[in-house]
């Protein structure tokens, strides 16, 4: 393999095995803050201790995605210098935005959220819950408008530069705001945050149904299983309508991603394949079933209306098709079974029926896998559907602007056998830190939630092993006093 594809594969390894955190903390964050706010409301010591238990799971996977988005950084410096002095302008004011309004905010309060439960008062540990869970949300806000100006450049110009001797192009801000407001950065950062709720919903749902199967902590179990499904549900169903807005702009802004999504070929009206196998040889989607005309549809609501195909960019501009159209379906039916299975959930929630109905919190239990894969399906998508651009080329102020092409993107000085020793080492040390995440993750769900009669024995023990200890001072100091009597 060559320089460009195993900095890619490795790029793509370590981006996402972080991004099972990310979206993880952020979706459990929503629920936290429900749970959180619910104690505030009833004052109900049962809230309090549902609260205590999601935030050690919190704690863990905030500090896992912590850790592993250190080393992308890394990465471009590495591997992609050029890419580095192409988009430094930007991504370093997008970067330090994060670090002023995300970072600073998160990290503030995270130490109160998790070890101020019995050092600050109920309001104000709160306050700092909510926080945190804003603070994930600017987080992601500040990396999706970075990534979405590569997909839809806007507000910069391209200027000719030389770094340490070598030259180079370089993007220069000229519009912030235009930045900041690119034409998909909208529509990425709601679908973000939807597909991450969506996750935090269903892992809670899943750690729920798995103690309800157990008969342990049902009283937990039932209410964060409730507040699960209404979170899932309802971003569920936002992510169909957020969804489809999206491939709208799409079709306007990446008419090539677009048509490797969906496997059409030639320019015509778009026909919607439900699964399929493509072929670029033949430019046709076999073994697939497909309904005519829908895709046209949904994108004009004329059914008539073609849609610009692969035909119409030059071959070396065009994306790979395979799998950008597995991972986008993949997402896009993993987005639909998640609709009917909270949606019914929901309707079975009267009356604790679904409470019940065993192969149904099953089912729960493992959809979390699900969840996590829509998530990590949806950016592959996203990334390989904009190859063989890293920066689209665009058009500013009437003038044409250069992209950046992916191979185009590399360090100069990089070789295939460093990339090489580079990719076995982190995926030795990403195994043993996944190993470690599952086994940490199934230790804390094991053990529970902090009942009253736990804290109770667990308090006890404390003022047993404080007695004892105060005894053994007394005694220490005695004997002190005797000896000195003696001199």
């Amino acid at each position: 393999m060559d320089v460009e594809v195993l900095s890619r594969l490795q790029f793509a390894g370590t981006i996402m095995f972080h991004y099972l955190f990310p979206p993880l903390t952020i979706g459990m964050g929503l629920v936290m803050v429900i749970i959180e706010g619910m104690w505030l409301k009833t004052g109900d010591v049962s809230w309090n201790h549902a609260a205590r238990f999601w935030t050690r799971i919190f704690a863990l996977n905030f500090a896992l995605g912590i850790a592993t988005g250190i080393v992308m950084e890394f990465e471009f410096g590495t591997n992609w210098a050029a890419y580095s002095r192409f988009v430094g302008d930007v991504f370093g004011s997008a970067l330090a935005a994060e670090g002023i309004f995300a970072f600073f905010l998160e990290s503030g309060f995270l130490a109160v959220l998790v070890f101020g439960w019995d050092r600050v008062g109920p309001k104000l540990h709160f306050f700092s819950t909510l926080m945190v869970f804003l603070g994930s949300c600017f987080s992601a806000i500040w990396i999706v408008v970075a990534n979405s100006w590569q997909q839809t450049p806007a507000g910069y110009h391209v200027v000719d530069t030389e770094v340490n001797g070598v030259p180079g192009l370089r993007a220069e801000i000229t519009d912030y705001w235009a930045m900041v407001f690119n034409p998909s950065s909208a529509d990425r950062l709601i679908h973000t945050l939807i597909g991450a709720m969506i996750l935090g919903g269903f892992f809670v749902c899943s750690i729920s149904a798995y103690y309800l199967i157990r008969k342990r902590h049902e009283l937990f179990a039932r209410r964060c299983f409730t507040i699960g499904v209404v979170v899932a549900a309802i971003f569920s169903v936002a992510s169909l309508i957020s969804g489809h807005h999206q491939a709208q702009t799409v079709s306007r802004t990446q008419p090539a991603k677009l048509a490797a999504f969906e496997g059409h070929f030639k320019t015509g009206p778009g026909d919607l394949h439900l699964f399929g196998w493509p072929d670029a040889k033949t430019q046709q989607v076999k073994y697939g079933l497909a309904i005519p005309g829908m895709l046209s549809f949904l994108l004009y609501a004329d059914s008539e209306e073609p849609v610009t195909g692969l035909d119409a960019f030059a071959p070396e501009d065009q994306p790979p098709v395979w799998l950008p159209f597995q991972s986008y379906h993949i997402m896009a039916g993993l987005g639909t079974f998640f609709i009917l299975l909270s949606c019914v959930s929901l309707v079975l929630l009267r009356g604790g029926r679904i409470f019940r109905m065993r192969w149904l919190l099953w089912v729960f239990v493992f959809t979390v896998f699900g969840a996590f894969v829509a998530n990590e399906a949806g950016w592959i998508a996203a990334e390989t559907g904009r190859q063989p651009w890293v920066v689209y080329p665009s058009v500013q102020d009437g003038v044409s602007m250069p992209g950046l092409r992916t191979s185009e993107g590399l360090s100069e000085s990089v070789r295939a056998e460093q990339v090489w020793w580079s990719i076995a080492m982190f995926g030795l040390i990403y195994t043993l830190l996944f190993g470690v995440w599952l086994y940490v993750l199934n230790d804390k769900i094991q053990h529970g939630p902090d009942e009253g009669a736990s804290i109770a024995r667990r308090t006890g023990s404390l003022r047993e092993a404080a007695a004892a200890l105060a005894g053994h001072s007394r005694s220490l100091l005695g004997s002190n006093h005797q000896r000195e009597e003696r001199r």
